[in-house]
């Protein structure tokens, strides 16, 4: 309900409030300014309750209080007018009486009790006492009653005391004439009194009353603000310039909206900021009312809502002792009702077998076992009996103390008796005694029955057991560790397929050892190289050789540029790195086109400059008509053999390793511009193989044990892993690029986590002979390795997206590899781009395929 305020109209129905509330207000004229800007809420004590009217109000005793001390809007007092009788229920009150026209018919249902009421102010209202109180009860009312009276005469008389005075002339003249009434009612049966008691209740119950929309005025248009949006959320209506509809379809435009220094504002100049509320479904900002306050503070303090419902109202009777004439129940009872069923019998017959064989205990033996937990327990630390089940904690054997030395012997040797020195000095650290050599002075007795009793023995002990006490206790237990709880828990290789399982095609025409073999970037041919100075593309489905290449020299190493557009192949032949083109018959002519238009014409020439050191080491040479003829696109001629070559991820930079090359072992050729660089200026160590990281500016370079990580842009040494083995020979970085396996001919795959640590995360030994080859699948979790042992592992390593979980390896196949030539066996290992087929380069003159 909003508070009073200037140029507002209050809307409350006047006609539903009590007289007695008014009469109230009238008596309370010093309380009549209500002031609801405290920030505690004023308290009244409630008289509900009888029994505490005498009490101190200071007393520790439980009461129920009247959350505020304005006694206008009190409703208690609708329930003081109550008889002395069963019908004590009456809603009639004083004021109903004198608003009555003299009806005598109401008069006669108040009560007596109305007499003794104080009618000084309202805060001490409650209801009346049932006819069934005690006689104490009505003294004690008395004595406060001339208390009140003998008050009242002393002081000066106001116009609101005349009122009331006159009023209680009246009501104790109606009371006169209503004994006879009274008596006639006390003589009702119970039922009767319930039937009237059913006529007389009354629910009345009254909306609450909201503040306007807006702070200028009050309009009857504005009085009922009914939002018809529904069950929807509000924050729907946060752009439109209103929050809904009404009954007749209007839109209920938003309030004046404000920010946080209006709000900051208002909260320090409105004094109603505390107890004012927004309605979500109009917008508007509702000032509770002190109802409403003493609703909540109610409802906080788990007290019925309603204050004039009545919690001790009197019990009514509904089987009485009067013997009706019709009777509930006209029949009579089952003779099997008075005996125990069967089912009842045995009940009783398992509970007196539990009884007899102790599982279940009577009432004075679970007394007597809750008696003696109860009692406390005393038990020796240090002693050899175990302590209670209920304690817990072990018996410990107290540590042993020392043997004595010869010194506390009864009958010392000589040389540990003092002689005069020492015993000047003994003497003169009396004060000091903890620098002394001994706690005690050794002395000499000649017998033991001649040692005297040792006087600080007493003490002593006391401080062994106070040590012993306090000293912190531990029990070591042995580790029990099974060896299966070692052996880390891996999934199923069945939940980790596809990978390949068998030897599908053998790729046969080579002469000589087959070092090195690659995949397309579509995954239909397959490029080798071998010791019999060939290259031959093959057809991956049919493992037709399709185009063969005469070089001449043995190929070390091929690889097939991962660049969709081109065709190309980079061939290591002995000083030489050739670029070959495998023609219109292998793959899209189209891309073989292309390539010979991007190859055909050399770059300007000032981009093809390089400084004297590289220029010392490398040379361009350009490709005769015979060599074009043959397939080779571009010559590069080095100072020393190439033994590793290595793609970058865009196709137009190629990695190569020289052996024995020093601070020049690494060589980076650009085929857009046609000149080369070297990279590094100090050697190392022995290069083994260089790899490109394949999203970043990253250079992987393997040395004989370490593999050191280099920026390309930045120029600097980014990360220097170390692997643990005695020789690297082979280097794959990850698809993802966070992740490097490395192999070595000691029978190692190490595997590094980039992002956790430059220590290997896992060190795997799954081949028998020295590994030459490790590869990672483009798209599937697998990697395989193989070397001179007859077997190719193929592993599951998953990569997780999450940086805290740590990746996941498990061995999955031995595929049973090529018989050995010597003493190698597989020589290289690729993945084919898309599918789970791998590919090794053996020995014995053959192509693997397994699938």
């Amino acid at each position: 309900m909003p508070p009073f305020k200037a140029g507002l109209k209050r809307k409350a129905n006047s006609e539903k409030t009590s007289v007695n509330a008014v009469e109230d207000k009238d008596s309370s004229s010093d309380n009549s300014g209500e002031d609801l800007l405290q920030g505690d809420l004023d308290k009244e004590s409630d008289a509900t309750d009888s029994e505490h009217e005498d009490v101190d109000p200071g007393s520790d005793g439980e009461r129920d209080e009247v959350l505020f001390d304005d006694s206008a809007d009190s409703v208690l007092e609708d329930e003081e007018s109550g008889s002395d009788s069963i019908e004590e229920s009456s809603d009639l009150t004083d004021s109903e009486d004198d608003e009555s026209d003299g009806s005598e018919e109401k008069n006669d249902s108040q009560s007596e009790s109305e007499e003794e009421h104080s009618a000084d102010s309202g805060a001490e209202t409650g209801t009346a006492p049932s006819a069934a109180g005690s006689s104490d009860e009505s003294n004690k009312k008395e004595k406060r009653e001339t208390q009140k009276k003998e008050t009242i005469k002393n002081q000066k008389p106001t116009q609101s005391q005349k009122q009331q005075s006159n009023k209680k002339q009246k009501q104790k003249k109606k009371t006169k004439q209503t004994p006879p009434k009274q008596k006639e009612k006390k003589k009702m049966s119970s039922v009767d009194v319930l039937a009237s008691k059913i006529e007389e209740a009354t629910v009345s119950t009254e909306p609450v009353q909201q503040r306007d929309e807006y702070e200028s005025g009050d309009t009857s248009d504005e009085e009922d603000r009914v939002n018809t949006a529904g069950e929807v959320p509000m924050w729907w209506y946060d752009e439109y310039p209103h929050v809904g509809y009404d009954l007749d379809g209007r839109k209920l435009v938003k309030p004046p909206q404000r920010d946080h220094i209006d709000e900051f504002l208002k909260k320090c100049e409105d004094p109603e900021f505390w107890r004012t509320v927004r309605d979500p479904a109009t917008g508007q900002d509702i000032i509770l009312s002190k109802e409403d306050l003493q609703l909540l503070e109610r409802l906080r303090n788990s007290r019925v809502p309603s204050a004039t419902h009545d919690e001790y109202e009197p019990w009514v009777e509904w089987f009485s002792r009067e013997v009706l004439a019709t009777p509930l129940r006209a029949f009579p009872e089952h003779k099997r009702s008075f005996l125990p069923s069967r089912s009842e019998r045995l009940q009783v017959a398992r509970l007196v077998h539990a009884l007899k064989m102790g599982w279940t205990k009577t009432r004075r033996q679970l007394a007597a076992e809750r008696r003696q937990k109860k009692e406390r327990r005393f038990y020796d630390l240090w002693g050899s009996a175990p302590a209670p089940a209920r304690s817990g904690p072990r018996a410990l054997p107290a540590p042993r103390r020392p043997p004595p030395p010869h010194a506390e012997s009864y009958n010392p040797p000589p040389e540990y008796l003092l002689d005069q020195r020492e015993m000047k000095e003994w003497e003169k650290l009396s004060e000091t005694p903890w620098k002394r050599k001994y706690t005690f002075l050794p002395t000499r007795h000649a017998s033991l029955r001649a040692v005297p009793a040792y006087p600080r023995f007493v003490r002593e002990r006391f401080l062994r057991c106070l040590d012993l006490y306090l000293a912190p206790r531990a029990i070591k237990m042995r580790l029990t560790i099974n060896a299966e709880d070692l052996v880390p828990k891996l999934p199923s290789p069945r939940d980790l397929q596809p990978f390949p399982t068998s030897e599908v095609l053998c790729m046969r025409g080579h002469e000589g050892l087959v070092r090195s073999a690659d995949f397309d970037p579509s995954g239909q041919y397959v490029v080798s190289g071998s010791d019999d100075g060939t290259v031959k593309v093959w057809e991956t489905q049919t493992g037709r050789c399709l185009r063969t290449l005469a070089l001449g020299e043995a190929v070390a190493r091929v690889a097939w540029t991962p660049a969709a557009g081109l065709s190309l192949v980079a061939a290591a032949r002995g000083r030489r790195l050739l670029l070959l083109n495998p023609g219109a018959g292998v793959g899209a002519h189209r891309a073989a086109a292309a390539t010979d238009r991007l190859l055909a014409e050399p770059p300007p020439a000032h981009d093809v400059l390089m400084d004297e050191r590289t220029s010392s080491c490398v040379q361009w040479e350009t490709v005769d008509a015979e060599q074009w003829a043959r397939g080779v696109r571009i010559s590069i001629s080095h100072f020393k053999p190439v033994t590793h070559v290595s793609w970058h991820a865009r196709g137009d930079y190629v990695a190569v390793t020289l052996a024995e090359g020093a601070a020049r072992a690494v060589v980076v050729h650009q085929l857009s511009r046609r000149r080369s660089q070297l990279p590094f200026r100090r050697a190392k160590g022995l290069v083994q193989c260089a790899v490109f990281h394949p999203h970043r500016p990253l250079i992987f370079v393997a040395t004989q044990r370490v593999v050191r990580v280099y920026d390309l842009v930045k120029q600097e040494l980014v990360r220097k892993l170390q692997a643990g083995a005695q020789w690297i020979s082979a280097v794959a970085v990850h698809p993802a690029g966070d992740n490097l396996l490395v192999a070595s001919y000691d029978r190692k795959l190490v595997w590094f986590d980039l992002e956790l640590s430059a220590r290997p995360y896992q060190t795997l030994r799954l081949h028998g002979g020295a590994v030459r080859s490790v590869a990672f699948h483009r798209r599937y979790p697998l990697f395989a390795s193989g070397g001179d042992d007859r077997y190719l592992v193929v592993a599951h390593g998953m990569v997780y997206n999450d940086l805290l979980q740590n990746p996941l390896l498990v061995p999955l196949k031995q595929l049973a590899g090529p018989a050995p030539r010597g003493e190698l066996c597989v020589l290289d290992v690729r993945w084919h781009p898309a599918q789970p087929w791998l590919l090794a380069a053996a020995a014995d003159h053959t192509l693997r395929l397994y699938a």
